[in-house]
């Protein structure tokens, strides 16, 4: 008998797992709205890819234009952070709004201006509050959409993502030739519309969102109950091993900008080769990947963490491997394979299930921070170890990978349990102090 409710609860689900077409059509337009939001504010995202050309055209050194960019980074970082919290502490649409409203505020500020360390608070700031709202907005959908439907509405973020990333430079190019006033004035304005249409659509609380100001006294009144604070992230244990995977995998990702370079000029081959590489993943990944979530739905989200960690890990060591441009394409592919699988659960999916509802902006705040900060340090580290291992980078990028997959088997908590999301209960975990009752704290 209970092996045939078994069978009938898991035929539920399989049905539950549907195509491209039919989450989209049967997402609440809040979900809707946020993922269309995403590609116009991506869109408008000029200033961080021009702002190192800018502060040099205003007769800023080198120099201070990279750490002006570092500076940016370091803010939104700290930004994912802050707007977790927020996101648990008044909800994620007053988050959403009021983040990316203060970001379309500072950015042109920063055109009037003269003082270098002025440019730089505004450029901390601005970073801090243009990246706030993304734990939010996974928050918010999250709890819109069915947890079988994660991967399935996460690889559609990342579509929009992608999109908005790929065209963005192009739109900045053609802002630039007229001027760069445009430049700032164009990413303000398309923060303004996403932030409006956050405003219109978005409901004040998601149905099983619990977080807000409602849960400033939540808690069972034991002495013992942990504060809703990233405290309680960090007393997690389980989820602390799989932050470790993902900045690992961040670190290793992020070598195919800083590195991958470097790696082509060492072979004797052209930029048109690395272009033409990057192109590559590009379009596997804008193609392919809504298909690949079609399959990777239905398995348990530990193992698509897994394999997408390991696959990235694998790919980057086939950088080192002696056979010219055919490594460098089959290195090209496996990683973007591993990005295909992996990312949407990776980086959105599994954050949103690993706690209990009322800490969902806080662990995808830490996990936002800890991508974030693996992008920044991965560069320098890559660049670094490249200059004194030269191939060995990519085979040590393979070797850390397979740490980072072991983390992640680890980390990640092997049975999703959406029935215990549902009711609030806690989040899938079984340790650490996912579903304790807590009291609300920073």
């Amino acid at each position: 008998m209970a092996q045939n409710n078994a069978t009938s609860a898991s035929d539920g689900a399989e049905k539950r797992h549907v195509g491209v077409r039919q989450v989209w059509r049967e997402s609440p337009t809040a979900v809707k709205a946020l993922l269309a939001g995403t590609v116009i504010n991506r869109l408008g995202g000029f200033v961080q890819v021009f702002m190192v050309l800018y502060l040099t055209q205003r007769g800023f050194s080198a120099a201070q234009a990279g750490a002006a960019l570092g500076v940016y980074g370091a803010g939104a970082v700290l930004g994912t952070l802050v707007g977790g919290w927020m996101s648990d502490k008044v909800g994620p649409r007053l988050t959403i709004v009021s983040t990316l409203l203060g970001s379309a505020v500072l950015l042109p500020c920063v055109l009037y201006l003269d003082s270098y360390v002025s440019i730089l608070a505004v450029i901390a700031v601005s970073g801090a509050a243009s990246l706030a709202y993304q734990p939010a907005s996974t928050s918010m959908i999250s709890a819109l959409t069915p947890v079988e439907r994660h991967v399935m509405v996460f690889a559609m973020g990342r579509l929009a993502i992608n999109l908005g990333t790929t065209a963005a430079p192009l739109l900045g190019a053609a802002l630039v030739k007229i001027s760069w006033d445009f430049l700032f004035w164009g990413e303000a304005l398309a923060v303004v519309i996403f932030s409006t249409v956050a405003a219109v659509t978005l409901p004040h609380r998601a149905e099983s969102d619990t977080t807000g100001p409602a849960d400033d006294d939540a808690g069972d009144g034991s002495k013992n109950a942990p504060r809703a604070s990233y405290l309680a992230v960090l007393t997690d244990r389980r989820y602390l091993l799989f932050l470790l995977a993902m900045f690992i995998s961040s670190v290793i990702y992020i070598q195919h900008i800083s590195t991958l370079p470097l790696t082509v000029k060492h072979l004797g081959m052209g930029i048109e080769v690395y272009a033409a590489l990057i192109a590559l993943n590009g379009l596997l990944v804008i193609t392919c990947e809504l298909l690949v979530a079609k399959v990777v739905q239905r398995w348990p989200i530990r193992i698509a963490v897994i394999v997408g960690v390991l696959l990235t890990g694998i790919g980057m060591s086939l950088y080192a491997l002696p056979w010219g441009l055919a490594a460098l394409v089959i290195a090209t592919l496996v990683w973007s394979l591993g990005e295909i699988i992996g990312y949407p659960s990776l980086f959105f999916a599994y954050p949103a299930q690993a706690g209990p509802p009322r800490l969902r902006g806080r662990y995808l705040g830490a996990s936002n921070a800890l991508y974030g900060l693996g992008s920044s340090i991965g560069p320098f580290v890559g660049v670094m170890l490249w200059n004194r291992f030269e191939e060995g980078l990519w085979l040590g990028c393979g070797v850390v990978g397979l740490l980072a997959g072991a983390a992640a088997w680890s980390g990640v908590r092997p049975a999703a349990t959406a029935e215990k999301n549902e009711d609030g209960a806690g989040g899938i975990g079984d340790s650490g102090t996912a579903g304790a009752e807590v009291r609300t704290g920073i």
